[in-house]
């Protein structure tokens, strides 16, 4: 059963789940049927999400750019809020790649802000400047093609709704 759209996050509260949220879990096709699941630090633009990643993930997106992501906060049921993205992913290959990237450069300070001090400690926003090195260390820019989010806050307020209207 789908998830009513009364339980949908908003634009904005997507943005601001896009914006704060700190890990994001990528999961890819590996060789043969295996699913490889991984969390990543990632930013938003431009309606996509970008990370920095190597390694078994790079080669999976070079295969088969097919994926999905998952952003989501809390733990307890009614406090559940997140976003599920179903799309495909592109390994930007080189320095020139990321230079045509309309979003990458706003993207570099963003992640620079939202993970300063890489664990929580306090240090001064500087911009990302990870760059394409070696084999597999690259920037993979996501483009989802659906998105389903949801808000269980809102569930208490619909079923209130529901019931009033019977």
């Amino acid at each position: 059963m789908p998830i009513p759209k009364e339980l949908a996050l908003t634009p904005e509260q997507l943005d601001e789940l896009m914006t704060t949220s700190w890990n994001m879990r990528i999961a890819t096709i590996g060789p043969g049927t295996r699913i490889n699941l991984t969390p990543l630090w990632f930013g938003w633009a431009g309606g996509k999400i970008y990370t920095y990643c190597r390694g078994q993930k790079v080669e999976n997106l070079r295969r088969n750019p097919t994926c999905t992501i998952l952003v989501d906060r809390n733990e307890r049921f009614p406090e559940l809020q997140g976003a599920m993205f179903q799309g495909t992913a592109r390994v930007l290959e080189d320095a020139d790649a990321e230079a045509a990237d309309p979003h990458l450069e706003e993207v570099r300070w963003q992640m620079g802000r939202k993970y300063a001090g890489g664990h929580g400690e306090p240090a001064e926003p500087r911009r990302n400047e990870s760059t394409a090195r070696g084999r597999n260390w690259r920037w993979v820019v996501f483009t989802p093609e659906k998105i389903v989010t949801w808000d269980n806050f809102k569930l208490a307020s619909l079923r209130r709704s529901r019931e009033s209207a019977t």
